[in-house]
């Protein structure tokens, strides 16, 4: 029976592969769950699953749910913040880690896990924009196993031949093609942007996801961020990576061969297909996901995506040709500006503008530690926001 931990269980990516584990009770157990500040949630995951351990970020939800696992006679250890985080991703019974945290907090644990040889279930891409060549060294120099979990990245993986590792002109791969749904803002006349509301940048087509993921599916900053992410997994460039818009998003990424061959994944947009993939690789097992009906999706559309409607693709790949802590800086700049979007002190279309002007703004160092992606994350955090104050005044 393999142990597993997931970081973030209390976001759509943790319900959605606890939701895949409790089909499968016999093959797996939970021995660790953590979450932000939503404690009601994480009680009832304990009180379902009984972890060995479960960590809150948030101190004081960490001592309600302490509280409440002793009044209730749960045997689960209760932590809190990053060193508990640290503890979970590397507990010695726990083989496989689901890194489901949003942003960079993810980052350092997932890490963790990295460095602790587990397998790990990368759903949060900022742990590879952030820091990819660290990671990927950690990755290989303590002989972990990642496996995607992004739909995009997932597809890639799936239609990608052995040995991929060694870049992809050794193994007769042209390019590889991430495809988008293109957000709820695909048809908007520019003009409209600009008064852009949250909920309606939260309301995506064909996913459920977090608001700030849906946020960046709104600005394709997400797919921004894919191209960074492929780029590190698959060992390969950003002129290499091509973004097409696919609105029913039932492909859900192709490779394309040097023969002409081009290879897809399709599925229904559910994310338990990916985590299953994930968790029962190289075999497969139910996910619980309905059968794609072809017939009843009917047609396949794409597009090209339209470079003055979506400025943040361009920014990602801009921060990608710079390298170094370019692509911390990028995140870093894009979490702040989401923020201040969700919490109304910005408009929608500030978020591109303030990207581009910390990418400006802040020179990039060689990311050749930890401390120098912090470094970065952290300076480009402060420039942004003074930049959403000083506009706020």
């Amino acid at each position: 029976m393999k142990g597993v931990t997931i970081l973030g269980s209390t976001g759509s990516i943790g319900v959605n592969t606890l939701d895949v584990l409790g089909r499968h009770p016999g093959q797996y157990r939970v021995v660790a769950l953590s979450g932000n500040s939503n404690v009601d949630a994480m009680w009832e995951q304990c009180r379902r699953f009984v972890p060995a351990c479960a960590v809150m970020a948030d101190p004081g939800t960490a001592r309600e749910l302490r509280q409440r696992c002793a009044q209730a006679g749960l045997r689960t250890e209760v932590l809190e913040g990053v060193a508990g985080l640290e503890t979970v991703a590397s507990l010695p019974e726990t083989d496989y880690v689901m890194a489901a945290i949003v942003g960079a907090s993810g980052l350092l644990p997932t890490l963790a896990a990295a460095r602790a040889g587990k397998r790990v279930m990368l759903a949060n891409k900022e742990a590879l924009v952030m820091s990819g060549r660290l990671f990927m060294e950690a990755v290989r120099d303590h002989g972990a196993e990642l496996l995607p979990i992004d739909s995009e990245h997932n597809a890639v993986f799936q239609c990608m031949p052995p040995g991929f590792e060694r870049g992809l002109p050794a193994v007769g791969v042209r390019r590889i093609l991430l495809t988008a749904s293109g957000g709820p803002f695909r048809r908007t006349p520019l003009k409209e942007l600009a008064a852009v509301t949250p909920d309606q940048a939260c309301a995506h087509p064909n996913w459920v996801m977090g608001r700030k993921i849906s946020v960046d599916s709104a600005t394709m900053m997400n797919k921004g961020l894919e191209v960074v992410e492929a780029c590190w997994l698959f060992n390969t460039t950003q002129d290499k990576v091509d973004v097409v818009l696919h609105p029913q998003s039932v492909i859900h990424s192709m490779v394309e061969y040097v023969d002409g061959s081009v290879l897809a994944q399709l599925g229904n947009p559910d994310m338990r297909t990916p985590i299953a993939h994930a968790l029962a690789w190289p075999h497969r097992m139910d996910s619980g996901v309905a059968a794609l009906d072809l017939l009843d999706v009917a047609r396949l559309d794409f597009e090209r995506p339209d470079a003055q409607r979506f400025p943040c693709l361009q920014l990602a790949r801009q921060a990608m040709i710079a390298g170094g802590t370019s692509t911390a800086i990028l995140n870093a700049a894009n979490e702040v500006a989401v923020a201040a979007f969700l919490e109304g002190r910005a408009a929608f279309l500030d978020i591109p503008q303030l990207i581009a002007a910390a990418l400006d703004g802040i020179a990039a160092e060689p990311a050749d530690s930890l401390d120098a992606v912090l470094a970065a994350d952290a300076t480009a955090r402060d420039f942004v926001h003074k930049r959403v104050e000083r506009k706020a005044a």
